[in-house]
C-alpha cells in the first residue's frame, strides 16, 4: 500500500469528529500536501470501491467533515500562499486550502509571506501590496482556525456579512479537482449557464454537462443547498457544494482596503423588544457592518463562566437587568466620520428604548480586541456548559439553529423562536447575526429524549422559517446534520435536482456521503 495511504489505527480519534460533536468512522486516511496527493487518493478510493470525506480544519458545525466510512482527504498541509495579481484595482491573493484564516489575516497586516516558488509576475505584484495601503479579508466567522477550503465549501460568513457578504463575493476563482481526477479551473466572470443549462469545462479538453436546479433561492443570508439561478456564473454552483462536487486545491481571495478608522460599539438594553427595534432602525447605516446579538439567557452563560474564574474572568461586568446587547462594528473613512456615525447609532439607541451610558465604546485595536473577546466568549462558554453535560450522557451533540429570515419578519421569527423554547423548559441562549436576521439559537438538553424534541422543533421552525421566505442554513452550510432541513426548503423534487447535479460531477457517488442529501430517496 502507499505510504500515504494510513490505516485506521494510525488515524487520531479527533479526525473522526468535528465542532458539532458528532463522530463518524473511517478506514483510511490521506494527509495531502499536494494535488498529486490528493489525486493519489482519490485512485486509491475509486480502486476500493471507498466513499471519500473531505477535511480542513474540522471547525464546522453541520457534520460535513464528519467520515462515513471509507477513507478521509484531510487538505490542512496544503496551507501555503501561492501568488497575487492585481486586477481591476484588487489585490487577488493565491491560497491553498490547507491556509487557516488567523494565519492568513497575520500575513496580510503584516506582510510577511514568503513568495519562494512565486513567479516573478506574482513577486511584482506582492512589492507594489508590501507599500501600498493595507489590505484585508472581510470573510470573518467566529472560528477563525477554521480553512479556507472549508470556509468556500460551506459559503462562510460571519459578522461583517452584514456589509461585505459572504465568502462567494470574495473568491475570485478556484481550483478543483473532481472524484474522477479531472481538474476543473474557473475564473469569476468567464463560465455562465445559459439559463439553467450548464457545461463547465475541464482542463484536459472534456466537460461536465448539466442542469441547474429550478428553484428561486431566497433573498436572504444563505448557504442551503447547491447555489442556482439562471445565467449564473458557474463558480457560485462549487462554492458552498459542501464537499460533494469535487476536492478544492486552490482559491482566489480578493482582498479589500482596510478602512481608515474601525470602531465597534455594544449598545445594552433592557428589553428584547428594545434591541430589534434598534435593529431595524440601523439597517439603513451604510458605515456600520456588522450588527451582532446576545440574549438574555447567553449573558447569565456568560456571567456564570466569568464568576467561575474560568478564562473568561476578565469579561466586564453587564449589569442584571440587561436583558439584550447588540454589537455594531463600524468602518470609516477618518475617526471624525466616525464618531460622528457613532453618536448617530446612540441616538437611535435612545430613540429604541436605550441609554447612551448603557453602551460600550471600542475606538481602538486593543478596545475591539476586548470586544471581539466578549462575543467569542459566548459561544465557546455555551460548548463548555453542553461539553459538561456530555461527560452525564455522551450522545448529546450541539444542539444549535443557523436560520435566516427577511428584514420584515425579525420581530416574527424572535417570537416563534421564544415560544418553542418556553414550550421546551429547556436551557437556551440565543446570539448571532442580527443584521442579516440570522441568530443561532442554542439548546441544552440533558438528556437523549430532550435532544430529541429539540430536532422536531427544529424541523417545524424549518418550515415556518421556509414559509417567511427564509433560509435554513445562513452560514454553516447543510453538512449530515441539516439534511433533513435541507429537505423542507426545497421539498423532494427539488432535491432530485441537486442529486442529479452531483450525479453529473460524481457519477459513482464518492465525495462527501451524506452530506446535503442521500444518495437515492429520502434524506439521511
Amino acid at each position: 500500500m502507499n505510504d500515504l495511504i494510513l490505516t485506521a489505527d494510525r488515524i487520531g480519534a479527533e479526525y473522526l469528529r468535528d465542532e458539532s460533536r458528532s463522530t463518524g468512522t473511517a478506514q483510511f486516511a490521506v494527509f495531502a500536501k499536494s494535488c498529486e496527493d490528493v489525486r493519489t487518493a482519490l485512485r486509491f478510493a475509486e480502486e476500493n470501491d471507498l466513499p471519500v470525506t473531505i477535511q480542513g480544519g474540522r471547525t464546522g458545525l453541520a457534520g460535513a467533515a464528519v467520515p462515513d466510512g471509507g477513507l478521509i482527504l484531510t487538505l490542512s498541509g496544503m496551507d501555503r500562499l501561492t501568488g497575487m495579481a492585481y486586477e481591476n484595482g484588487k489585490y487577488i491573493l493565491f491560497a491553498e486550502p490547507g491556509v487557516v484564516l488567523l494565519e492568513l489575516r497575520k500575513q496580510i497586516s503584516t506582510r510577511k509571506i514568503d513568495t519562494s516558488g512565486w513567479s516573478e509576475e506574482s513577486r511584482q505584484v506582492f512589492s507594489r501590496f508590501f507599500t501600498d495601503k493595507e489590505q484585508f479579508f472581510p470573510t470573518d466567522p467566529t472560528e477563525t482556525s477554521a480553512t479556507l477550503g472549508g470556509m468556500t465549501a460551506c459559503n462562510a460568513s460571519g459578522a461583517r456579512s452584514f456589509r461585505y457578504g459572504a465568502m462567494r463575493g470574495h473568491v475570485g476563482g478556484l481550483k478543483m479537482i473532481l472524484a474522477d481526477g479531472r481538474t476543473v479551473k474557473i475564473r469569476r466572470g468567464e463560465c455562465f449557464a445559459k439559463g439553467l443549462s450548464a457545461c463547465l469545462p475541464c482542463e484536459d479538453g472534456s466537460s461536465v454537462e448539466f442542469k441547474l436546479p429550478s428553484y428561486k433561492m431566497p433573498d436572504v443570508k444563505n448557504a442551503s443547498g447547491y447555489y442556482s439561478a439562471p445565467d449564473m456564473d458557474l463558480i457560485d454552483l462549487l462554492i458552498g457544494s459542501d464537499g460533494t462536487l469535487g476536492v478544492i486545491t486552490e482559491l482566489q481571495l480578493i482582498l479589500e482596503p482596510l478602512p481608515e478608522a474601525i470602531w465597534g460599539a455594544s449598545f445594552l438594553f433592557e428589553k428584547e423588544k428594545n434591541a430589534l427595534t434598534f435593529v431595524n432602525l440601523v439597517r439603513s447605516e451604510k458605515s456600520v457592518v456588522s450588527l451582532e446579538y446576545f440574549d438574555a439567557g447567553a449573558l447569565e452563560i456568560l456571567r456564570e463562566q466569568k464568576a467561575a474564574g474560568s478564562a473568561f474572568a476578565s469579561l466586564p461586568e453587564v449589569p442584571e437587568c440587561i436583558q439584550s446587547i447588540v454589537y455594531a462594528e463600524l468602518h470609516c473613512t477618518d475617526e471624525e466620520t466616525a464618531l460622528e456615525r457613532l453618536l448617530l447609532l446612540g441616538g437611535l439607541a435612545e430613540k429604541a428604548g436605550g441609554s447612551e451610558k448603557d453602551t460600550w465604546v471600542a475606538r481602538n485595536t486593543g478596545d475591539l480586541d476586548g470586544l471581539m473577546f466578549f462575543r467569542h466568549a459566548v459561544p465557546e462558554s455555551t460548548n463548555m456548559k453542553i461539553d459538561a453535560l456530555r461527560k452525564k450522557e455522551p450522545s448529546l451533540t450541539k444542539m444549535g439553529s443557523d436560520m435566516s429570515v427577511p428584514d420584515d419578519k425579525l420581530f416574527e421569527v424572535m417570537d416563534l423562536y421564544r415560544n418553542g423554547i418556553e414550550k421546551l423548559g429547556l436551557r437556551s441562549a440565543i446570539w448571532g447575526h442580527i443584521g442579516n436576521n440570522h441568530l443561532h439559537v442554542n439548546l441544552l438538553p440533558s438528556s437523549a429524549e430532550d435532544a430529541a424534541r429539540v430536532k422536531e422543533m427544529f424541523l417545524s421552525w424549518a418550515a415556518k422559517v421556509t414559509q417567511m421566505g427564509g433560509a435554513v442554513s445562513a452560514e454553516h452550510g447543510v453538512g449530515k446534520l441539516k439534511a433533513s432541513f435541507l429537505e423542507i426548503m426545497y421539498g423532494p423534487e427539488h432535491i432530485e435536482e441537486m442529486r442529479a447535479v452531483k450525479r453529473a460531477f460524481d457519477p459513482a457517488w464518492r465525495l462527501g456521503n451524506g452530506n446535503l442529501f442521500s444518495k437515492e430517496g429520502g434524506v439521511k
